[in-house]
């Protein structure tokens, strides 16, 4: 299936490795152009070159000036943008009662006003593209909260909110806004929360592997096969919604 993304324009965020250089790749195979970021220059460059990407620039989303100067340097290499896929990994895990009050300001702008800042500054770009496409990377939490992730419940719910709001904003601009809501998808962030866990790391990835439905951890190329599929022209009509990845772990019917 062509999915209208050959000679697309595409900035994609923290995608040296994981969910982000999923999707990255996936968009570079459809034929797009993608210039990609992440806070670390030497890991950035290192995936650019490998997945051969456009271009990239190395910049913080938890700081304020950076998600605007990184769309700025995208859309000069790449005189124009048509898809943005916001992604600002995790923020710490923890409870309420072992995170410190002042964690919550750091991590509100790295996953919330990260996306706000990258949206607001590729709005004009996108609704000149006539084929606009913001997919947002969320979790399976903002549907069905994970206890020890009490940061990612919070803000990553207002991710959400802020994505469905512009969905029905942008719609009359042919502009589509939808989250990727990922879970047990075998990333360093999967691995982060299995040393959490105590003991040895890769006994407690193999539990959680087969606890999943599917008895195993989802592998990054799906993740980024669904991100290709929600950019591409075919999804021009899909707008507003969280799309689980997670191999039918989500509980919940809604």
């Amino acid at each position: 299936m062509d999915l209208g993304l050959g000679g697309r324009k595409a900035l994609v965020t923290a995608a040296s490795k994981g969910l982000g250089r999923a999707c990255a790749e996936a968009l570079v195979h459809e034929s797009a152009d993608v210039f990609i970021s992440s806070r670390d220059e030497a890991a950035i460059a290192k995936t650019a070159k490998e997945i051969k990407a456009a271009g990239w620039f190395a910049a913080d989303l938890s700081k304020s000036d950076d998600p605007e100067a990184l769309v700025k340097k995208a859309i000069a290499q790449l005189g124009e943008l048509d898809v943005l896929v916001v992604n600002a990994g995790g923020p710490p895990p923890g409870t309420f009662q072992s995170t410190p009050t002042e964690m919550w300001e750091v991590a509100f702008n790295l996953t919330l006003m990260s996306a706000v800042r990258l949206i607001k500054t590729a709005l004009p770009n996108l609704k000149r593209s006539g084929q606009g496409r913001i997919v947002i990377i969320t979790s399976v939490s903002v549907r069905q909260p994970i206890g020890t992730l009490v940061l990612s419940n919070s803000l990553r719910g207002g991710v959400t909110g802020l994505a469905k709001t512009l969905s029905r904003e942008l719609a009359p601009a042919g502009i589509t806004v939808n989250c990727l809501a990922p879970d047990a998808i075998l990333t360093d962030r999967i691995r982060q929360l299995a040393a959490g866990a105590g003991g040895d790391v890769e006994e407690e990835l193999k539990r959680r592997a087969a606890a999943t439905p599917m008895g195993r951890f989802g592998d990054p190329a799906e993740f980024g096969a669904a991100c290709a599929f929600l950019c591409s022209k075919q999804a021009g009509y899909i707008t507003g919604q969280t799309i689980g990845v997670d191999g039918g772990s989500l509980i919940g019917v809604h």
